[in-house]
């Protein structure tokens, strides 16, 4: 099919389809609609974000309802408040010249009076967020037991989000001859027995392959030590000056982070998390809309309603913990035909994720470098050269121009331009002079997922640091317990923190070397619930399990009997204090790119 017109749709659609200026169908809408306006029976359609799933399921619908009638007839649910909110308007502008068409939005967050007041006015088609629709059926402000039509869109997600009990509560209260029209990015086993337990021999459309990443997105991976993520982020920033991304954090608290440092270092950034209220999530996708907000950090769930077509690049902070959700997360790039950039900044820890990536998403990364400071200078300038040169001339300059001249008749040309563009330059130049190379080697990790060298293989040069500390079992802390306690109490990354093994009284877990001074530092003197915690480098700095069963390389401290004694608890610790004082006067903020402190950052303009 070349276009709407033979798709079989009603002059209506093709007429509000010719003022959004769609021309021709995407591959899913060409695919799906059909098959829902020939039949009566169930879809399962896989198709990427940003593919055009909302007019796939949008506009049979559409076709198919009676707008004569005040009866609920469709049902589209959707995983988040902004997803359901854009399909709802998508809805009402398919159907603008469908009189007497009424689309309802129902999600948490908004008076649920006023919802189920516009539902009772004759609402056709409620667009919903599984949890304010339950909530609304148990309240028995809606009737759904007559509905013809239900949509599940972006199943995985709302699984992923929890919402398993809720749908199926849902569609209980849905008549069994329904068609139901399941739309996903992914097929992981949860969707599949959604499908398996409520629709009959549906039939079946896929867009590309199962999982795969659109080939509109290209793939990249830039290394660093994970203290530097923060520096690395402001200069692929830096070094793409026309950017509009979204930056992917794994938690609400990271999210709302670094959206602040960005922020207080100049750039128009925003955060869009769970715990912003309906307002001021509305109010922070308005401004990343207009172009207000250049780099938006969000999570996945509040990322789900985000569907601006004009998104340069995807930059992953931090992985996700479910691999399949970066399918999601790269999806908002390259959207409608454009062409989109998803980044990912790692840790030697996290590189053996991306392989894990490529096999799922069927793309090969580029393993590209982070530019150094001389080259942002060059690609800021450059790209202010570039804006001069393209920018019409305002005529309302014409009457400051004499005074203007005036202070610049002993300047030539070459020295006016040169003091021109070194307002911009000198700004990033001295920022970025001298500043240090954030690259790291690969080293330990081959691009099959094998280890070359480095912590785990026999010989090699460890490039992690080994600790003890004096707390395990007896204290309440199991493995996983244990690693949050202490990326959080030490503000690492997920799998900055690894190889914990929790003892009775005492424990072992292992970090980067690069984090050694941070992690001493911090347990100087530190006390848990009233009991000084005592951290030292342990002695196996190996880390093998092996050798920590049998005390090897000291044993000492390995067993617990010295530094996990009493004597050791009521003092902090001693085994280690020369260490912890070289450490403490090494972690003061520094002038330099990679202090992380507010000392001499370049100011970006506010575009």
């Amino acid at each position: 099919m070349s276009t709407f017109q033979e798709l079989g749709l009603n002059n209506d659609l093709l007429q509000a389809i010719t003022d959004l200026g769609f021309t021709e169908p995407s591959e899913v809408q060409a695919k799906a609609i059909p098959i829902l306006l020939g039949s009566e029976g169930d879809l399962v359609a896989l198709a990427q974000t940003g593919t055009g799933k909302t007019a796939a399921f949008g506009f049979p619908m559409l076709e198919k309802i009676d707008v004569d009638s005040r009866t609920t007839q469709g049902l589209i649910l959707s995983p988040t408040r902004e997803l359901c909110l854009q399909i709802a308007n998508e809805m009402k502008l398919y159907g603008k010249y469908c009189k007497g068409l009424n689309v309802v939005a129902v999600y948490g967050g908004s008076s649920i009076t006023d919802q189920a007041r516009d539902i009772k006015r004759g609402a056709q088609i409620i667009v919903a967020t599984p949890g304010r629709m339950k909530d609304m059926i148990s309240r028995r402000m809606v009737d759904i037991s007559k509905i013809q039509y239900a949509v599940l869109d972006e199943a995985d997600e709302m699984l992923n989000m929890g919402f398993k009990e809720d749908i199926t509560d849902i569609l209980s209260h849905t008549p069994t001859d329904k068609s139901t029209w399941l739309f996903s990015a992914t097929m992981p086993r949860e969707v599949a027995a959604i499908a398996k337990n409520f629709m009959h021999n549906p039939q079946e459309i896929t867009v590309g392959n199962k999982n795969e990443s659109t080939s509109n997105v290209s793939h990249e991976y830039y290394l660093v030590n994970a203290r530097d993520r923060y520096q690395a982020l402001k200069r692929l920033a830096d070094a793409n000056p026309d950017i509009f991304s979204v930056v992917f954090c794994r938690t609400k608290r990271d999210t709302q982070k670094v959206a602040e440092q960005l922020i207080e270092d100049g750039y128009n950034a925003g955060a869009l998390h769970g715990d912003l209220s309906q307002n001021q999530r509305d109010l922070v996708m308005n401004a990343f809309r207009k172009n207000q907000i250049q780099m938006l950090v969000a999570t996945d769930v509040a990322a789900r309603g985000i569907d601006v077509d004009d998104v340069t690049h995807v930059i992953n902070y931090q992985l996700p913990d479910e691999i399949e959700t970066y399918t999601h997360r790269s999806g908002r790039t390259g959207r409608a035909g454009k062409t989109g950039v998803s980044m990912v900044i790692v840790s030697k820890s996290e590189v053996r994720k991306i392989k894990s990536i490529e096999r799922i998403i069927k793309r090969q990364f580029d393993k590209k470098e982070i530019p150094d400071g001389m080259e942002i200078c060059e690609v800021q300038l450059m790209s202010l050269a570039n804006k001069i040169h393209n920018t019409e001339v305002n005529p309302e300059i014409e009457k400051y121009l004499t005074e203007i001249n005036e202070k610049f008749a002993d300047t030539s040309k070459d020295e006016l331009i040169k003091k021109f563009f070194s307002v911009e330059f000198t700004r990033f130049f001295n920022y970025y002079n001298k500043s240090k190379n954030l690259n790291i080697a690969e080293g330990s990790y081959d691009r099959d997922g094998g280890r070359e060298g480095g912590r785990d293989f026999k010989g090699g040069k460890s490039d992690s640091t080994r600790y003890f500390i004096n707390v395990g079992s007896k204290d309440g802390f199991d493995w996983m317990q244990l690693k949050d306690f202490l990326k959080e109490k030490l503000e690492l990354g997920r799998d900055d923190v690894f190889k914990v093994e929790v003892k009775d009284s005492f424990s072992f877990f292992n970090t980067e070397n690069e984090a050694k001074e941070k992690v001493l530092a911090f347990f100087t003197d530190f006390k848990h619930e009233g009991r000084f915690v005592n951290v030292e480098v342990s002695e196996n700095r190996g880390g093998g399990r092996r050798n920590d069963r049998r005390g090897g390389g000291g044993g000492r401290r390995d067993d617990g009997k010295r530094a996990g004694g009493r004597r050791d608890d009521r003092k902090g610790g001693s085994g280690n204090r020369s260490e912890r004082r070289r450490s403490e006067g090494s972690s003061k903020p520094r002038r330099s790119d990679s202090g992380g402190g507010n000392f001499d950052r370049p100011r970006r303009s506010r575009r």
